[in-house]
């Protein structure tokens, strides 16, 4: 597997795992079966949040990589957390799975795209925005660092704020003594392109970017001229941009536009998984 390193001394694959699906919309068997699928064929970035999974994603990754977390790139974020309906839902997930999966195989790609799109605003009532301050990101952090049985994170973003970072100050210094303490090896921003406006002004204070990217979306062009030979972490990939491409042709673009970065793919088909792996041996 091809290796980058992002930031100084921290080398991940240049494939890396997207764990928002995990306890989510996948099952803990088809999780665990796709990243012990992925850890075995070298994949060793792993991206996670506090939010993901409905907040369980953390510990269940925590226990799977107990024995291997010398050999991983561990990035988590803050500033998204699961709020008291979330327990809620944890019982009856997996029948919510199994009824939206009977849906989709029943429905036309139209409506399902329809679906997907009213999911996100319902899954976001099972989430609230905490505020992004010193005090609340080093809280976040620890449960983080329980959850997935270390000592450290390796990236530690802000989650896709949606407004201006008012206390970037106050934040950045948290952030360098969290390093000193060695609870992070560095922080970045994960946020959407479309909001990269509300951040110009401190984006160069961070160590890495997290941002979606996928070929043919608006200003991706740009993003490549801007960014191309830089260090980032793109995710979504495969998610709008042309639709003349297949997800292959668009992976392969992103590794050739941006050699010095890691695309990030959620990927539990495990001939999906080797298919994309294969692509950057």
């Amino acid at each position: 597997m091809k290796t980058v390193e992002l930031v100084s001394g921290i080398k991940s694959s240049a494939l890396g795992f997207g764990c928002a699906p995990i306890l989510g919309s996948v099952d803990k068997v088809k999780a665990r079966r796709a990243l012990d699928c992925a850890l075995d064929c070298g994949i060793t970035h792993l991206d996670l949040a506090r939010s993901y999974g409905y907040g369980e994603a953390e510990e269940f990754v925590g226990k799977l990589i107990k024995t291997r977390r010398n050999q991983l790139i561990l990035a988590s974020k803050f500033g998204i957390q699961t709020n008291w309906k979330a327990a809620l839902l944890r019982p009856i997930k997996p029948l919510v799975r199994v009824m939206l999966d009977n849906w989709r195989r029943q429905s036309s790609p139209e409506k399902i795209t329809l679906k997907l799109n009213t999911t996100t605003t319902v899954a976001d009532r099972f989430h609230d925005r905490i505020p992004l301050r010193a005090m609340q990101m080093r809280q976040s952090l620890e449960k983080s660092l329980r959850a997935l049985n270390t000592d450290y994170l390796d990236y530690f973003f802000i989650h896709e704020p949606q407004e201006g970072l008012v206390y970037f100050d106050e934040l950045a210094l948290a952030a360098d003594q969290l390093k000193k303490e060695g609870k992070i090896r560095a922080w970045g921003l994960a946020y959407f392109r479309s909001q990269e406006h509300l951040h110009k002004a401190y984006l160069p204070n961070f160590d890495i970017l997290q941002f979606d990217n996928s070929p043919g979306s608006s200003g991706y062009d740009h993003v490549v001229s801007e960014r191309g030979l830089r260090s980032n972490i793109l995710f979504s990939p495969l998610s709008g941009g042309t639709q003349t491409m297949t997800p292959a042709e668009k992976l392969n673009k992103l590794f050739k536009d941006f050699p010095n970065s890691v695309v990030l793919c959620s990927m539990f088909n495990p001939q999906h998984l080797k298919s994309n792996i294969d692509l950057i041996r």
